[in-house]
């Protein structure tokens, strides 16, 4: 008996996405919370310096998230598929297959970053003053390759088995332990504590010794209580048909990755011009603006499974009603989190960087501004994140892909060049919300000629 079927075929609607996206949204907002604390504990070294140099590595970083998510979002995609066809022996040979080779690739973009890491944060952005902390930052990072990408692959491929619980407490139990090992990894003292006082090496260290937790934990999940997920080298083939469908969606999934890194090494390109104090504002602007995104994004990606499952059973009106109820909240959300952070940008940003040194006081100057650029798309981005995942869970490759490219290719970076030219600093940052908008009525437009088809297929049916 395969658990967690009820959840795809008899809830209703509501209460499907909710049971599949609540754990999702709050594994991520535990996690935006974990990267806040990052920044917040590297700020409150009080030296601009380390925040830049976070911001500047973070997207060299994403490279190894975007190589776990071909693995994480693809199978999870197939996998979704595979059980809506009711095929486990291909659900075993997917995951088994997306263990091995994900941790295979880990080790390899782990050791390709650590090879070629100057000349990487040289191309990035990184200024004099920040290189060398970048550098310590990204060498941790680049060590722990490995359980960064099995965390991708393993968080989505439980929550595409119907274990939504399962992923969030994976990833909790990691994002708990960076929470606590930041403080006594970053600062000098704590509470009246001594600390190791490592500054941005601390906040690495951290974060990677909280993707093992979560690796550890997922791992016992499979061995002990998964029912398809499995790690069994007999199911292991390496055939061009697992390949091809992981890589069909997972190549766009991971082109997010890839694009976003290249988005905010742009940005931090193009704002490095105005000093290291905008690619610091930049930076807190980025965190705490995740936490709107991270929420509208969890929801997304917890309905993905449904949408695969619905999709491969060709149970058309039900997929239909999943996305548009999770449209309607997301928008919802959106709204919501837009107002309170428009009417607290002042507190939302101090709390990310203390003192009252002058610097201190031009990067929060800098960072109320860049955030409230950033959440002018914040009502309407989560629709374009529940129409992405949604054509990720059908397998759909080219409308996945077309959006891959353009929220953070195609449309933005010739936005960042002709709007830098025209209003300079302003323009930068306003790049992106931009860029977000028209992405959102590309989506909007794909899902319109998805949805005929679907229409002629329940037709040809009838």
């Amino acid at each position: 008996m395969i658990k967690n079927i009820d959840v795809f075929e008899n809830y209703p609607i509501p209460k499907a996405v909710f049971k599949m996206a609540f754990p999702t949204i709050a594994g991520m907002i535990v996690a935006v919370f974990y990267n806040m604390v990052d920044m917040f504990f590297v700020g409150q070294t009080g030296d601009p310096n380390q925040v830049a140099a976070v911001n500047v590595a973070t997207p060299v970083f994403l490279f190894l998230m975007a190589i776990g998510n071909i693995f994480g979002v693809g199978g999870t995609s197939f996998l979704s598929r595979a059980l809506g066809e009711k095929n486990y022996k291909k659900v075993s040979n997917i995951t088994t297959f997306c263990f091995y080779i994900g941790l295979l690739a880990g080790v390899l973009g782990g050791a390709l970053l650590i090879i070629f890491m100057d000349p990487i944060l040289h191309s990035v952005g990184t200024s004099d003053n920040t290189f060398q902390l970048a550098k310590n930052y990204l060498f941790w990072l680049a060590l722990g390759g490995p359980f960064v990408v099995l965390f991708c692959v393993y968080s989505n491929l439980i929550r595409g088995e119907g274990s939504a619980n399962a992923s969030m407490f994976g990833s909790m139990a990691g994002t708990i332990t960076n929470i606590i090992l930041d403080p006594i990894f970053i600062l000098d003292s704590f509470c009246g504590i001594k600390c190791l006082g490592l500054g941005v090496s601390g906040a690495a260290m951290a974060t990677i010794i909280g993707n093992i937790v979560s690796v550890i934990f997922y791992l016992c999940h499979v061995i002990f209580k998964s029912s398809i997920i499995t790690i069994n080298p007999k199911y292991l083939k390496l055939s061009r048909w697992i390949l091809t469908g992981i890589i069909t969606i997972g190549l766009p999934a991971s082109l997010t990755n890839i694009l976003m890194s290249l988005s905010n090494i742009a940005v931090n390109k193009f704002l490095v011009q105005y000093g290291d104090i905008s690619v610091a504002g930049m930076g807190i602007a980025m965190k705490a603006n995740m936490l709107v995104i991270f929420m509208q994004l969890g929801t997304g990606i917890g309905i993905s499974p449904l949408v695969g499952y619905c999709f491969g059973a060709k149970n058309f009106n039900r997929l239909r009603g999943i996305i548009k109820f999770s449209v309607l909240y997301n928008v919802m959300v959106g709204v919501i989190l837009t107002t309170i952070y428009f009417l607290f940008t002042e507190q939302i940003v101090s709390t990310f960087i203390s003192g009252d040194g002058e610097l201190v006081q031009e990067t929060i100057k800098s960072g109320i501004t860049c955030l409230k650029a950033l959440m002018l798309s914040s009502p309407f981005i989560g629709i374009l994140f529940i129409l992405n995942f949604s054509f990720q869970g059908m397998g759909k490759a080219i409308p996945s892909l077309m959006l891959a490219i353009s929220r953070q290719g195609f449309i933005f970076l010739p936005l960042i060049i002709i709007l830098n030219s025209l209003i300079g600093f302003r323009g930068v940052i306003l790049a992106q919300p931009i860029a977000d908008l028209c992405s959102v009525t590309i989506a909007a437009t794909m899902f319109f000629f998805v949805n005929k088809n679907f229409n002629k297929i329940e037709a040809k049916n009838s």
